[in-house]
């Protein structure tokens, strides 16, 4: 097999892997002012994305320009969740040249994707037989619809580890599958970190949340739409917390509900749906709910945009009040500033903020531990560390300790 790095090495974001110029596996992109996409644009037979998120399938469209139709596969709430960031892509930037799609081809995926569960292998570019390939997707443990991308040429077998956990969240269970493999090409975000237990963040959390309520505040709970707002309402719902939803998570709520077999207590998922209020107007209501004794999850998670420009305002002067980051904060962004500076840009305008500021790590990714307890698993495979801010330091790690690893730059190609 030959790998080329179009996007995610030795950095977050953009993630995209052609195999062979045959086969891609993710195509993403990196949010920002501009957004940036893959290296170049390919042309491949066949396309597997590993999950619904806007770093791994946010370009996936631009991949069915003219007459290019390659089948698209992944899982179902992967697809569903391509088409809903596809939108708000166009949304954001569908008048600029800076986005390399339109509706038409978002349109497309209907034609082009295939749907798979865990487990069961597919062939893709005519198969083995045919110099292609058999594909089978794990469950991976990050988001629902998640998955590790195995592919078998019938010599080498590839393990594309996608982002995944090896702890269990309200949400989806932890990764437990380790298929045999050849070569793995591992995510790397957290490999410096260690999280701190997730029943010790979500007691501390949820104490702090009731703290604020019952001193008569409003909390102010920015989260991402996908995967981290469903959580904080599962939390919410266990914790007999008061909380309303607000932003792209509302949609994506409504549609995980509709693929119980990817999340990991579907009756516990339709509870804390039925537990929330979900918001329905427009700012109006919202600076109403702002007055609310009671948790808001919202968009968007790094105060770039959606209803926290209305909510956080809202609430900014009254130091009763809070502001509850649950992710992490890329720096730059208002909330980085804000969780370090006390003050943050929204809306344009810059705003201190007199509410508490708080961050709680609520991560869906595998950290220091999680990350070696995997490659535990793949003591003879070659190791290629992608998706991360130091995969060149984590690999130098895993080679001290015997793994055969290296840390691919971007448009690099490798023969495994």
């Amino acid at each position: 097999m030959e790998l080329e790095f179009l996007g995610g090495a030795r950095e977050v974001g953009r993630s995209a892997l052609l195999v062979d110029d045959t086969l891609l596996i993710d195509y993403g992109l990196l949010a920002g002012e501009p957004p940036r996409y893959p290296v170049r644009d390919p042309e491949p037979e066949a396309v597997v994305v590993s999950h619904g998120h806007l770093d791994h399938v946010g370009a996936v469209p631009a991949l069915l320009k003219g007459d290019r139709r390659p089948p698209v596969h992944w899982t179902p709430p992967t697809g569903e969740l391509a088409r809903t960031l596809a939108e708000d892509t166009l949304k954001l930037h569908g008048n600029s040249p800076l986005c390399p799609f339109s509706a038409e081809h978002v349109a497309r995926l209907g034609e082009a994707e295939r749907r798979h569960g865990y487990g069961d292998p597919f062939l893709v570019a005519g198969g083995v037989a045919a110099g292609g390939y058999e594909v089978t997707l794990f469950p991976a443990g990050h988001i629902p619809g998640s998955a590790h991308v195995l592919v078998d040429d019938g010599e080498t077998r590839l393990l594309y580890t996608g982002d995944f956990h090896t702890d269990d969240q309200r949400l989806v269970a932890g990764t437990t599958a380790r298929p045999d493999a050849d070569v793995v090409v591992c995510e790397s975000t957290y490999s410096d970190v260690d999280h701190e237990p997730r029943a010790a963040v979500e007691d501390g959390f949820a104490e702090s949340v009731e703290t604020t309520l019952w001193e008569g505040g409003t909390v102010v709970v920015p989260a991402f739409a996908i995967g981290r707002t469903q959580e904080l309402l599962l939390v919410c719902e266990a914790h007999d917390i008061p909380c309303y939803v607000d932003g792209m998570g509302k949609e994506v709520t409504r549609m995980l509900r509709r693929h119980p077999e990817f999340v990991r207590d579907a009756d516990a998922l339709r509870r804390a749906t039925s537990h929330a209020r979900f918001v329905t107007g427009r700012d109006g209501q919202r600076k109403r709910i702002a007055d609310q004794n009671a948790a808001i999850v919202t968009t968007s998670g790094m105060l770039s945009g959606g209803p926290a420009m209305t909510y956080v305002p809202a609430v900014r002067s009254n130091p009763t009040n809070k502001v509850t980051l649950t992710g992490y904060q890329v720096e730059g962004t208002p909330g980085r500033n804000l969780l370090e500076t006390g003050s943050a840009e929204i809306d344009g305008r810059v705003m201190t903020v007199a509410a508490r500021v708080e961050g709680y790590d609520f991560s869906a990714h595998a950290d220091r531990e999680g990350l070696r307890s995997f490659l535990d698993a793949y003591p003879d495979a070659r190791v290629l560390v992608n998706h991360g801010d130091r995969c060149a330091a984590f690999a130098e790690e895993l080679r001290a300790d015997g793994f055969a690893a290296s840390a691919p730059e971007i448009g690099e190609q490798i023969v495994v």
